[in-house]
């Protein structure tokens, strides 16, 4: 992810769980059980929405480097972007590019076509959960079949843990998770996840 901007007006914005970092530290586990939580902050969010079908969605899948995905769970990326299936005409855009560069570019792609692009960055953090034990963690309190022949590396869709709504993203087979709740949701859903987290510092109950 990008580093976070150290100069002008930017520089004063506040990590949604800068308060909470030292407990998510404390509350990772290591070894065969092991689990790990962290923020990532400032992550670039543009939302885009346009016409699946269109010429102007070419052009922004081209500009972004992948081709919007078609169907629900569906993620693309690129070197700098990922992009993630909202709904049929709507896209959540990731990057590594400042806001203002993402937002113009794609707007530019749109080029008049009916559509929106709109940067959401300042709506959502991410958290990510990381580690063998990091899909029990979740099963905890998120409705989805999670199991591997279900939800997989490049998944992402709206769902719920425990009582927050989320966009859940996983990356990898550690499994590595990455959750997108609403900043004001953050510290909720943190202390949810370091809550969940707690057991698997113990021996497993048999």
């Amino acid at each position: 992810m990008a580093e976070p901007i150290t100069e002008g007006p930017v520089a004063l914005r506040t990590r949604p769980l800068s308060h909470l970092q030292e407990r998510m530290g404390a509350a990772a586990v290591g070894g065969a059980r092991g689990v790990t939580l962290a923020e990532l902050p400032f992550v670039t969010m543009v939302n885009l929405r346009v016409d699946p079908a269109s010429e102007a969605a070419d052009r922004i899948g081209r500009t972004l480097g992948a081709p919007l995905p078609r169907r629900c769970g569906d993620t693309a990326a690129s070197s700098l972007h990922t992009i993630m299936w909202l709904g049929p005409d709507e896209w959540l855009v990731l990057s590594r590019a400042a806001p203002g560069t993402v937002t113009a570019h794609v707007r530019q792609a749109l080029d008049g076509a009916p559509g929106s692009v709109v940067d959401v960055s300042a709506n959502r953090t991410t958290l990510e959960l990381s580690g063998p034990a990091a899909r029990e963690v979740l099963e905890k309190g998120c409705p989805l079949d999670l199991h591997p022949r279900a939800f997989g590396p490049g998944r992402a869709v709206s769902t719920t843990v425990g009582p927050i709504a989320v966009l859940l993203w996983q990356l990898d087979d550690s499994p590595t998770y990455r959750l997108l709740p609403r900043s004001s949701f953050a510290d909720y859903l943190a202390r949810w996840l370091i809550d969940a987290m707690s057991e698997y510092r113990g021996p497993r109950v048999a």
